[in-house]
């Protein structure tokens, strides 16, 4: 699968503790930001998401870290989407931009919930498989 996206961003003071490091819990901040991105991309974002129908909760955010962020860094963050037909699954990577090194990497799971009933749905809508299916049939992103 071949459905990724890249984007760069300063580190801000506000996200870093009082050694100018970036606090632990920003990292899934960043993850985030990148997950945001790639939804765009596909072409449902959270906003289409509830317009759908559904919301896709995290269910489940694995974390390595590998080096530490500081303030002023630039930060490479990749998110790749993993999996896709019975949940929302993207790997991360993030990456100092400035070095190249690898500073974190990590993955997040959503599962697919009908906004109306409650409802668990163990298998992805077909709004979001088939923009999936049409992106990795054109190559991916």
């Amino acid at each position: 699968m071949n459905l990724s996206t890249e984007i760069t961003f300063k580190v801000d003071f506000n996200d870093c503790d009082p050694m100018k490091v970036v606090w632990h819990g920003n990292y899934i901040n960043y993850f985030e930001k990148a997950r945001c991105a790639l939804l765009d991309k596909i072409g449902y974002n959270y906003i289409d998401m509830e317009e759908s129908g559904y919301m896709f909760p995290v269910t489940e955010v694995k974390v390595k870290y590998v080096r530490s962020l500081r303030f002023g860094d630039w930060c490479r963050a990749k998110a790749t989407l993993t999996e896709y037909e019975n949940m929302i699954k993207i790997s991360f990577e993030l990456y100092n931009s400035e070095t190249g090194e690898l500073t974190t990497k990590g993955t997040v799971s959503q599962m697919c919930i009908n906004i109306k009933t409650g409802e668990t749905q163990f298998v992805c809508p077909k709004i979001w498989t088939d923009k999936v299916e049409r992106l990795l049939s054109q190559g991916g992103l």
